[in-house]
């Protein structure tokens, strides 16, 4: 069990136990009960921000490489800094290596299913994955699921922590409207988690995994992530959590309803995702509402002349 899962066992009001005799049950300080963690400054905000946006251009640079390249814009800055920015913002170069790292403790790893797989229609493999999501003060996390072959996003859900919690939140929303065949994911913790595969097994659902570091496996979530980052979260610059939530959930619902694909000839991912043929005029929706977890819900901001000004 983690310090900080031992932690969060502390009751502070508990009847018989004091604070201290629990502290020593649990083989913590009692000193880590009151720590409260500093956020990012605002030049490891600026920072992080050139990391997110040089990372979609070149997801193969590790922290060597990502020092350099911000030493070339005039930013200061050692390796160790830009390796623990990038920790913090999950990221990691991209490319084949030998299996060096694993998922938590006590994580099951599920094999990769999807070598010879012809995906031809919606629900038989979806995905997700999870991106940093830049703010003026701070940073959040994004999570979505996506159906692989029609690209349609089921859900979504934004977090200021990397714990499995909002991925299970999310995957529970997506599965009130449809299940697949096949779930994919990378062996990060949150994925790897007995809350996250326990459903997907308590639903007959197959679980792929990719192989570490490998770019091509997850490509279409990875491909969203640069769609959805070049035409919204860097075009907004969020204030605050609240103005995210409001334009990526205004932001899917155009990307699943209008936004017309040319690997789906032309058509929206709600027209194939729905098997409808092409109508500009209509917006599809599922029913979720335009919650946070609803990324293919309908919205009342129509972005489409927005962008196309």
């Amino acid at each position: 069990m983690s310090r900080k899962q031992r932690r969060e066992m502390v009751e502070r009001n508990h009847p018989e136990l004091s604070l201290v005799k629990q502290c020593i049950l649990l083989d913590i300080s009692r000193s880590s009960l009151y720590y409260q963690a500093k956020g990012p400054s605002s030049e490891d905000l600026v920072l992080m921000k050139l990391l997110d946006q040089q990372y979609l251009a070149t997801p193969f640079y590790g922290s060597r490489r990502m020092m350099a390249w911000l030493r070339r814009q005039g930013r200061s800055v050692g390796r160790k800094r830009v390796r623990r920015l990038m920790r913090t913002m999950g990221l990691k170069a991209i490319y084949r290596r030998p299996r060096t790292s694993h998922p938590a403790l006590g994580h099951r790893v599920y094999p990769y299913l999807l070598a010879d797989m012809d995906i031809n229609r919606p629900n038989l493999v979806w995905a997700a994955d999870i991106t940093y999501i830049p703010m003026a003060k701070g940073f959040l996390y994004l999570v979505v699921i996506l159906d692989w072959h029609s690209r349609y996003v089921l859900s979504w859900k934004l977090s200021n922590t990397l714990d499995a919690e909002f991925c299970v939140e999310a995957l529970k929303a997506a599965l009130k409207e449809a299940r697949p065949d096949v779930f994919n994911t990378d062996q990060g913790s949150q994925f790897t988690s007995q809350g996250f595969t326990g459903i997907l097994e308590e639903h007959g659902i197959r679980i792929s995994m990719d192989g570490k570091g490998s770019y091509r496996d997850n490509i279409f979530v990875e491909r969203l992530w640069r769609t959805v980052k070049y035409e919204e979260v860097y075009l907004k610059a969020y204030e605050n959590g609240g103005d995210a939530r409001a334009g990526l959930g205004a932001y899917f619902s155009f990307y699943n309803n209008q936004r017309p694909h040319q690997a789906l000839g032309y058509r929206t991912p709600a027209e194939v995702f729905f098997g409808k043929e092409a109508n500009p005029g209509q917006e599809t929706t599922n029913g979720l509402g335009s919650s946070e977890t609803s990324g293919a819900a309908g919205s009342s901001l129509n972005l489409a002349q927005i962008l196309s000004n």
